[in-house]
């Protein structure tokens, strides 16, 4: 493979580069050498996905075979090993690196999809770096246990998967320490389904391999939630610190970053996340009855929950609680609903029992309940709404004060970024009608639904650098204009590009062929689209620009049933010749 220098570092590239990537390359570069963020736009074909590969491998092994050679100088006090080269060139660039040994950064890449990671492994496949590396994803797409697989709920999956490692009834799970070293797992580049296939191979847990592979890895594969999702993050383990982090087909970032970090709570979500309570309640209150009459032993009947009936009380009065405060909130008459600043979900959850200082035990004990509910196959429940509320205590409670502040901070830092909108619920689902003596009277009325709006994608960014992240690189085909687009991230990105296409502006021809070569109008409106007059002439001039356009055609159509429609007149017409290949 080719090789080119660019800033003092070496790359293998594939082919000898375009300018323009030349240019990328070196950006990507200049990132990570001076520790700073970067916003790369090049437009789509411009090989951003290899660019990005070469020059941040490429960097990170310059960086490797830097610190080893300033470990050689150190060993040899000054002397040369080499007549031909002073040993103090092969740590250019190091000025920042001490002298002692340093944890080489690991490279984060980022897309949005599964199927967009693959591309890029893909990408990595044609390549001539061979890091070691791992690919992260859910228990959905890697878990291989029969029993958990048939599981509908994904919350389910999660929780008997966690029961089964927890008690090491997981057969798949218990080889995960000794495959995790495996040369057929370690050396190969693999995706999502070589995981699979590996996994039923040697009958070892995909899931958990990768998480093991990850804390080895040179190079960590994983879709954009993993990152920009506070929960998604904690599942996964994932530790930023001195990471280099890369964002790519970016354009996406900023709708994500405000999603993950907002939600609806629905009636229903609660009013079955306190049913759910209710159940659990009642069956350890069966259990404990049953010990008092018969004098059993407690930890023959014990369920694996650290928790006694108060706690669980406790819980199930914080959920009340929290329903009736947010039904207790006055809208405004024409049922639009009432917005307030985001600090107000402070003010809200605290009228539940719910602040900073005990936020982790209730979700630890929301946690405890979900997992005795997904263990225990006599209870058949709902758990989707304890673990949305679950879920939601991450959301906003996921930075804790600064040390020596207030939550009067965390309350400004929301009032900017956030806006709380309380609305009746038209999600169609029925709250649950109770009739416990806790039932409130406000549960034969029509549900709030409490909405936690975030309006700032850069309050997701600021959070991800507090992680203490080496540099961030944000880079897709359409980010432009670059200056907006900074503003929102609200973190400092020095290096910029706004990259031209490899392709000349010779090369290029837009325009509206109005008529095939019948005279028939080429229009794709609706009453004309299917008519055989309208899919013949489109078929003749399909035909004609094939002879004269070399290599083949890429031909985009209105809609998949147009084009469906298209190819079945023209095979039935015999309109291509046996020398036309449709793909």
């Amino acid at each position: 493979m080719p090789q080119i220098q660019l800033d003092g570092i070496d790359i293998n590239f594939p082919y000898v580069p375009y300018k323009c990537q030349e240019d990328y390359m070196s950006k990507v570069i200049e990132c990570l050498q001076k520790k700073v963020n970067g916003v790369l736009e090049s437009p789509t074909g411009t090989g951003k996905t290899l660019c990005l590969l070469c020059a941040s491998l490429a960097w990170r092994q310059h960086l490797k075979d830097s610190i080893s050679a300033t470990k050689i100088i150190n060993k040899l006090n000054g002397e040369e090993l080499f007549d031909s080269r002073s040993l103090s060139s092969w740590g250019r660039g190091l000025e920042d690196i001490d002298l002692g040994y340093r944890e080489i950064p690991k490279i984060i890449y980022a897309s949005r999809t599964h199927t967009q990671l693959t591309q890029v492994i893909n990408e990595l496949k044609a390549t001539s770096y061979r890091p070691k590396m791992c690919v992260l994803g859910s228990r959905e797409q890697l878990c291989i246990h029969p029993e958990v697989m048939k599981l509908e709920s994904n919350h389910a999956k999660i929780h008997m998967c966690r029961a089964k490692v927890s008690t090491r009834t997981c057969h798949y799970y218990n080889k995960v320490d000794e495959k995790s070293t495996d040369k057929e797992f370690t050396e190969p580049i693999l995706d999502v389904e070589d995981l699979v296939k590996g996994g039923h191979k040697h009958r070892v847990c995909p899931y958990y391999l990768s998480r093991a592979m990850k804390q080895n890895a040179e190079i960590i594969f994983m879709p954009y939630n993993y990152l920009l999702d506070p929960k998604s993050r904690k599942t996964h383990d994932i530790d930023l610190q001195g990471t280099v982090v890369i964002f790519d087909e970016a354009h996406n970032v900023e709708k994500m970053c405000e999603e993950y970090a907002s939600f609806d709570l629905a009636p229903y979500d609660l009013a079955s996340g306190i049913e759910a309570v209710n159940l659990i309640l009642e069956e350890e209150a069966k259990k404990f009855q049953h010990i008092v009459n018969t004098d059993d032993n407690p930890e023959s009947i014990n369920s694996g929950m650290k928790m006694d009936l108060s706690d669980l009380a406790k819980i199930k009065k914080i959920l009340l609680d929290l329903e009736s405060t947010i039904d207790s909130i006055e809208l405004s008459s024409d049922g639009s609903g009432v917005t307030k600043p985001g600090s107000f979900i402070y003010e809200l959850f605290a009228k539940a029992q719910i602040t900073f200082q005990n936020k982790s035990a209730i979700f630890e004990a929301l946690e405890q309940i979900i997992t005795a509910m997904s263990e225990n196959t006599g209870i058949f429940t709902n758990t989707n709404g304890l673990q949305k509320i679950a879920d939601i205590l991450q959301i906003v409670f996921c930075i804790s004060p600064p040390e020596g502040t207030t939550a009067d901070t965390m309350g400004q830092s929301a009032a900017k970024h956030y806006k709380v909108h309380i609305h009746p619920d038209n999600s169609g689902n029925k709250k649950q009608q109770r009739t416990d003596l806790w039932t409130s009277s406000v549960t034969k009325k029509q549900g709030k639904t409490l909405s936690y709006w975030c309006f700032s994608p850069g309050y997701s960014m600021a959070e991800l650098v507090r992680h203490g992240i080496r540099s961030i690189i944000l880079t897709s085909g359409t980010l432009a204009p670059l200056s907006s687009f900074t503003s929102e991230m609200q973190i400092p990105f020095p290096v910029t590009l706004e990259n031209p296409h490899v392709i000349d502006k010779h090369q290029i021809w837009i325009g509206i062929v109005p008529k095939g070569p019948d005279g028939v109008q080429l229009s794709s409106a609706y009453n004309n689209r299917f008519t055989p007059e309208y899919m013949s002439s489109l078929g003749k001039t399909m035909v004609n620009l094939c002879r004269v356009v070399p290599n083949g055609l890429l031909v985009f159509f209105p809609s998949y049933p147009v084009m469906e429609k298209s190819l079945q007149y023209w095979k039935v017409s015999d309109f291509l010749s046996s020398r036309f290949i449709l793909f």
